[in-house]
């Protein structure tokens, strides 16, 4: 490539995204821009990383708001085949175009083989926001060379706070008991819980999800990592799409699938990981050992493409919520509590608690989703096991979130907390 092609791209970019801010509605997310700022301090890099499509490069824009900045986007069909040696025509064109510019994003810059080196220098004199669709970003040369120089971020879809917010729904502490208001609210729950929290959803419709799926597989996975049995993978994506909040073992699968080698379907499931499609929780045990070999529950980071691609025809409202719940209690961790550990619990008796909350030594909450809208409706064999785990894990802040029924039972003189869905999701 020549300079005045790069220029012509870096113009267009930008235009394209200033149009999008102008014409389309532009949320301030959850995360707190004033403190990923402070990170930005030679010679330290924000890489905010998150799944396609997320919003991750309207973010990094809003993180430099009211400052003069390179912007440059290379998941860009005209910038296909660019070299490493070609990115100082980047730093060229900023400078013919902005000034001496502070202030530079790179967008997707795995695209280009050897973009490390750039980034290293360019960190030396310049606050630098790198973004990436794969977690295996800061896993190779980049990690090397930055040698702890990077402070990096989880950006997540919309949660309900911000669904709500784009729909310009405002919540006062009085509407929580107006009956018209919680009837609006869980009404766009419920769209919600369909359509997810892609922003580009709420534009398109549920039809762009299909889309965003393709690009996930074939740009954030297959491209970069060398699966030859590429049908295979493909099915067992859709399996695993279409069992969410549900148990899992490596052999099992690597048996449903007939793929004899193990690790094969192992690195499969890493590579899904890597790309924040799926996100997988372990069995809470006091012995490591136990933890490791326990089977794992998988989740999904987002409930539109749960919907959009699942092979089951029927609604599975409990494990959609118990999916959303996992989602959430993520975007916590990620966003708010760093060293927030999030498990699942089951004995050898098969109960089972859903999410096992932990922050250091102690366990601080214990967690069953129900698809209940009273208390007749609350399986007996949930509060059973919500009991079994507050006794062993020696833990008394035990909540069960519902569909639509708030209470507190007392149950063998301890409290349970019972908390419609729409309430908890509202709550950071």
């Amino acid at each position: 490539m020549n300079l005045q092609e790069v220029k012509m791209v870096v113009v267009s970019q930008k235009e394209e995204m200033e149009e999008k801010f102008k014409r389309e509605v532009i949320i301030k997310r959850e995360p707190e821009i004033a403190s990923l700022k402070k990170f930005l301090i030679y010679p330290n890099i924000l890489v905010i990383l998150g799944i396609r499509r997320s919003g991750k490069s309207v973010f990094s824009w809003q993180v430099f708001e009211n400052e003069v900045f390179g912007y440059i986007n290379f998941d860009d069909e005209r910038l296909y085949g660019i070299k490493a040696k070609d990115l100082d025509l980047v730093l060229q064109a900023f400078y013919e175009l902005y000034g001496d510019i502070d202030h530079i994003i790179l967008d997707e810059p795995q695209n280009v083989e050897g973009w490390e080196l750039f980034a290293n220098r360019l960190r030396r004199t310049k606050k630098v926001i790198i973004t990436g669709s794969n977690s295996r970003l800061l896993s190779g040369e980049l990690a090397t060379y930055l040698t702890g120089r990077h402070i990096d971020f989880t950006l997540m879809p919309f949660s309900f706070r911000e669904y709500l917010s784009y729909k310009n729904v405002s919540l006062s502490k009085e509407d929580f008991y107006s009956i018209q208001k919680i009837a609006d609210v869980k009404r766009r729950l419920e769209e919600y819980m369909k359509i997810g929290g892609m922003p580009e959803v709420y534009m398109f419709g549920r039809e762009i999800l299909v889309r965003i799926y393709s690009d996930i597989i074939e740009k954030d996975i297959l491209k970069r990592v060398k699966i030859r049995m590429k049908n295979t993978f493909k099915e067992l994506v859709k399996y695993l799409i279409s069992n969410i909040a549900s148990e899992f073992t490596i052999r099992k699968i690597s048996h449903i699938f007939d793929v004899k080698d193990v690790h094969t379907v192992r690195n499969w499931i890493d590579a899904l990981e890597n790309s924040y499609l799926f996100f997988i929780l372990e069995r809470y045990s006091p012995k490591l050992k136990q933890q490791i070999i326990a089977p794992k529950k998988i989740y999904c980071i987002d409930n539109g493409l749960v919907n959009a691609i699942s092979f089951r025809t029927t609604e599975r409202y409990g494990k959609l919520m118990e999916n959303l719940v996992a989602v959430e209690l993520l975007r916590k961790k990620n966003y708010w509590y760093n060293s927030l550990e999030i498990f699942y619990w089951k004995d050898y008796q098969q109960n089972e608690v859903d999410f096992v909350l932990k922050d250091g030594l102690q366990i601080k909450q214990l967690i069953q989703v129900t698809h209940a809208s009273s208390k007749n409706e609350i399986d007996e064999r949930e509060i059973k096991a919500l009991m079994k785990a507050s006794n062993e894990l020696k833990c008394k802040n035990l909540t069960i979130i519902t569909w639509d029924y708030e209470d507190e039972l007392n149950i063998d003189n301890r409290k349970v907390k019972c908390i419609p869905l729409w309430k908890w999701l509202l709550y950071k």
